[in-house]
């Protein structure tokens, strides 16, 4: 049996209590006083008193149907963060060059160090199309974003990385072997490009690179997918050329010289 993990002297539990309500929230469309109790193992006068605080300073808002879900003032907050990051105004143009180029969508994906954050992407004019959202978070063994950054990170950070995620078959094609991954990850660093080849979801293909920081760290990567009716073999190694081309511009606004291989 493992030990208990002592909580840090500074830890403030209602505080903690109030974050993790409003997490739950978020990645749930509406719930009730009740749902919210049961799921936090928690009283459900406790539950009401966390909920109406956290609805009366506007992160949540009771609908019409009498359940709380997370307010658009999350949203804002998050959305000023990231205006924050200035790569996205650096990149944006390079965004935009490579959907004018291929009409596909265009993400920039940022590294949390345990996830994908989808930063800011330009859109497909074509109807068939599948975009996350901004601010949306992604696994990073099973989508080119992460597997390019992965790739491009110390062994020491890659092997910290692995032992901690669970590689969960997401679909056929998604990669659950600890090895076939390193493979993936070394085949990546050296051709500086990454696939998602319908690892992540069903009839989407992409390609990404990495972006590095003047410490030679993948921070940031640029990807641009589709459905795989339209991103054949031979377009995605074209569309690799140009991804590689426009990271390593960026990496070198970021003080990073060439990508390292």
């Amino acid at each position: 049996m493992s030990p208990v993990k002592d909580k840090k002297y500074f830890q403030i539990g209602s505080l903690e209590k109030g974050m993790t309500i409003l997490e739950l929230l978020v990645n749930s469309e509406e719930m009730s006083v009740s749902e919210v109790a049961a799921r936090l193992q928690m009283n459900r006068s406790a539950s009401h008193r966390f909920l109406a605080t956290l609805r009366e300073m506007g992160y949540v808002e009771k609908n019409a149907n009498g359940r709380y879900q997370a307010s658009f003032k999350i949203f804002e907050l998050g959305m000023k963060v990231a205006e924050r990051f200035e790569i996205r105004r650096m990149a944006r143009p390079y965004l935009r060059e490579l959907q004018q180029a291929y009409n596909e969508t265009v993400n920039l994906g940022y590294w949390d160090g345990r996830q994908i954050i989808h930063l800011d992407k330009v859109e497909s004019r074509e109807i068939l199309r599948m975009d996350p959202g901004i601010g949306t978070p992604s696994p990073a063994y099973c989508t080119a974003l992460g597997k390019a950054i992965l790739a491009f990170l110390p062994e020491s950070e890659i092997n910290a990385y692995l032992d901690s995620v669970t590689l969960a078959p997401l679909t056929a094609n998604t990669i659950t072997s600890i090895q076939r991954l390193k493979e993936e990850l070394h085949l990546t660093r050296q051709r500086g490009y990454a696939i998602d080849d319908e690892e992540l979801t069903r009839w989407l293909r992409c390609v990404a690179s990495p972006v590095l920081n003047y410490d030679d760290r993948p921070v940031f990567a640029i990807s641009v997918s589709g459905p795989t009716s339209r991103m054949t073999d031979s377009l995605v190694e074209k569309i690799s050329i140009d991804v590689q081309r426009i990271c390593e511009q960026l990496s070198h606004y970021l003080g990073k010289t060439e990508l390292g291989k």
